[in-house]
């Protein structure tokens, strides 16, 4: 077995650099969109009638009419023609964590056997997957197959080049027969109105001209790239995305020269291969970087609307992962794919913008701005005070598990960064602001509040990387969320309890004003109950320490530390009385996803359990015994010639060693398995992820504890699976 190791370590060295032509000496400008339905191209291939009507839709909301869907998928298809396309497809996100495409060609036959080219408004405004093929919660069963993906108008088609190939590809959203979503894009449709809505409504206290308020997303990429074929000669690489054994390397990232440094040649060859291809797709990607562990990196694009980044997050992951391809490298997007290095998350930077440009979280340069800032900081601390375990429950998952609460992550608990400035100011208008407000309180109100709170730019608030969500500047960054994250779920979330408690906001400022108090006097009136009813979910220290723990359980803060326990936060009254009011989820909807999300945490840890089972008895164990034989051949030939017992100690000992930790792991994989067994058993899911949790998991440890010590000890040239040191620094 150990052949296989050694020949994946040859094939590397020998591997040359892929060359691409970079950019072909063009700008970034020059390239992108060019494979987006956007801009000029519109105009140039629709009707003015067509055009007016798609930018309606996108803008409004408006519906478009069947002649005009003609028009515009026409005048799509001649687009994509022009560009070698043959084929379409409706391109969805399903919730099974990737998205998903059915490809039909532009090609038919009419009745007097004419081929032709053609691709009307039918055909682009809806098809017909089968719905009882992807996670549904039982919202479909078998013999009930039909579903619909629906065309959404405000995310451009675009055209995908897979090898040779080139797809159009039409975002939809993707629903069942009677109309549940079961898709990421659907809901967080539903909560980007929900929250226009009510945020418009709280902007007009401070200006009448807002009639749209946008939220928009910024992430940040984080992911591992190693060499292909040694992670093709990991079985848990390939089949896991994580490795479940290999002992830490006497070099990780402790030395901390990996973050910011220079970035590996063949990686830097494979970034700007899969950026040029981003930029084409409209990603607009701006940074990139070396991030902290050895073999890990980064990178960000520039802010857009939420509906628009959540799909170029989906599309990037994709395009990563075939374009490492080229390179012979393979892209890690696991949370924790090596023990004892930074695992990789997705920060999600939220806020929300108004049609007249004003960023709603960013500090304005007069008291009028600086009231609706600190209105929407206020409501956005607040709602993550009365919706922590949803938060939570929204970036849970069986990867991210490994992720949260380590010593580069932020802890399971929720809270809130603000930054000390403005921690000031939230507790002097909590102190100092009585029930009686006279003329004078509302002057000093207005004019102390703008003296404290600059423009705030964004060095003018300190960044603390421990905390799961933290106000930077002139955004709120949720850290929690994990690499493989669709950012539809936390935002679908984060989206949805603004607008609640928008819309409460609302009714409690009109209720004050009903009752004679002036406008700004009421808005501070409940501005100031917000900060004192949402003060405990603010924490300016350090998330990791144990102290915050303690501290967290006596503020009575949630700490569900494992995926089945946080997950329940959908299901509770309180969750279902938000998502059913504000129209994104039904009940059904709801229990469906929890149950979705459940069976997902309980394949991924099943699939592991079997994998980790597999290398023990497959890998690890015969190579270590083989080894063994060999030490037992030595002591039999040492006292063949005579030689006492106490030459021979120091092998009887590691023998003796070795098969300790040989019983240990075959006693942890029968007890895995006998676990999984009872767990399969359970019908109920929440049941059975709590026996994968509780019953299964735990053996992991104990089985990779003595793997990992086994690999420490059998000879190098015996062991079969590529190491860390290897699978990090070799490139």
């Amino acid at each position: 077995m150990s052949s296989s190791r050694f020949s994946a370590v040859q094939e590397m060295v020998q591997t040359n650099e892929v060359k691409i032509g970079h950019y072909q000496g063009k700008r970034i400008t020059d390239i992108f969109n060019s494979n987006v339905f956007v801009g000029k191209v519109i105009r140039e291939y629709l009707s003015d009638e067509a055009y007016k009507s798609l930018q309606n839709s996108i803008k409004n909301g408006v519906k478009i009419e069947r002649k005009v869907a003609d028009q515009i998928a026409s005048g799509m298809r001649n687009w994509a023609e022009s560009k070698g396309v043959t084929h379409y497809t409706h391109w969805f996100q399903p919730l099974t964590g990737t998205t998903a495409e059915k490809h039909d060609s532009f090609f038919t036959i009419k009745g007097d056997g004419t081929a032709i080219e053609t691709f009307d408004g039918d055909a682009l405004i809806q098809q017909e997957p089968d719905a009882s093929s992807f996670p549904n919660g039982g919202i479909r069963a078998t013999f009930e197959a039909r579903g619909y993906t629906a065309w959404d108008p405000s995310s451009p088609a675009f055209i995908m080049e897979t090898g040779h190939g080139k797809t159009l590809c039409i975002p939809t959203i993707f629903i069942a027969y009677n109309g549940e979503s079961l898709d990421n894009k659907a809901p967080l449709l539903k909560s980007i109105s929900a929250l226009d809505k009510a945020a418009v409504e709280v902007c007009h206290y401070f200006d009448k001209n807002v009639s749209k308020v946008s939220t928009t997303l910024g992430w940040e990429q984080e992911y591992f790239v190693i060499d292909e074929t040694l992670a093709n000669a990991r079985p848990d690489l390939v089949m896991c995305g994580r490795t479940l054994v290999g002992h830490a390397p006497a070099k990780g990232q402790q030395l901390e020269d990996h973050y910011f440094g220079s970035i590996p040649e063949r990686v830097y060859a494979f970034m700007q291969d899969f950026e040029q291809e981003s930029y084409k797709l409209g990603i607009p990607l701006r940074t990139r970087h070396n991030e902290v562990a050895p073999s890990q990196f980064e990178c960000a694009p520039i802010f857009e609307e939420v509906n628009i980044a959540v799909d170029h997050n989906s599309l990037l992951m994709d395009v990563m992962t075939r374009v490492a391809k080229r390179h012979k490298l393979k892209v890690l997007l696991h949370e924790k794919p090596f023990a004892g290095v930074n695992g990789s998350g997705k920060h999600n930077n939220w806020s929300m913008s108004t049609d007249t440009g004003v960023n709603l979280l960013g500090p304005g340069k007069t008291p009028r701005t600086n009231l609706m800032f600190l209105t929407f900081f206020v409501n956005t601390i607040k709602a993550v005070h009365d919706y922590a375990d949803l938060m939570r429950a929204s970036i849970a998952s069986a990867s991210n598990d490994h992720r949260l609460g380590a010593n580069e992550a932020p802890p399971a608990i929720i809270s809130v960064y603000v930054g000390k400035y403005l921690s000031q100011v939230l507790d002097e208008i909590e102190e100092r602001v009585t029930d009686n407000f006279s003329e004078q309180d509302e002057v000093i109100l207005k004019l102390d509040i703008h003296k404290q709170i600059p423009e705030l730019m964004m060095d003018n608030t300190d960044r603390n990387r421990t905390s799961p969500f933290a106000f930077t500047g002139n955004k709120f960054e949720f850290r929690a969320v994990g690499s493989t994250a669709n950012c539809a779920t936390p935002m679908i979330v984060m989206n949805t309890i603004m607008a609640e408690t928008l819309k409460q906001f609302k009714i409690e400022v009109d209720e004050l004003i009903e009752k004679g108090e002036k406008k700004e006097i009421a808005v501070m009136h409940i501005l100031r109950k917000y900060i004192a009813a949402s003060k405990k979910i603010r924490f300016e220290g350090d998330n990791y320490s144990e102290e915050w723990a303690e501290e967290a359980a006596r503020r009575g803060l949630n700490n569900f530390k494992t995926t089945p326990e946080a997950l329940d936060a959908y299901v509770t009254e309180h969750a279902k009385q938000l998502f059913m009011s504000n129209k994104i989820f039904t009940e059904v909807e709801l229990d469906a996803r929890h149950e979705i999300m459940l069976e997902d945490y309980v394949k991924k840890v099943q699939i592991e359990a079997r994998i980790l089972g597999y290398l023990a008895t497959n890998h690890i164990l015969p190579a270590t015994i083989n080894y063994q034989n060999t030490l037992i051949e030595n002591v039999k030939g040492l006292q063949a010639i005579g030689l006492d017992a106490s030459t021979t100690k120091a092998q009887i000992n590691l023998i003796k060693v070795i098969s300790e930790h040989i019983q240990k792991i075959n006693d942890n994989v029968e007890a895995m398995i006998e676990a999984r067994k009872q767990a399969n058993n359970e019908a109920d899911m929440h049941k059975r992820a709590a026996l994968y949790c509780n019953a299964v998991k735990p053996h992991f440890d104990a089985i990779r504890y003595s793997a990992d010590k086994l690999e420490l000890m059998v000879d190098d040239k015996s062991w079969p699976l590529p190491k860390y040191r290897e699978l990090l620094f070799l490139r």
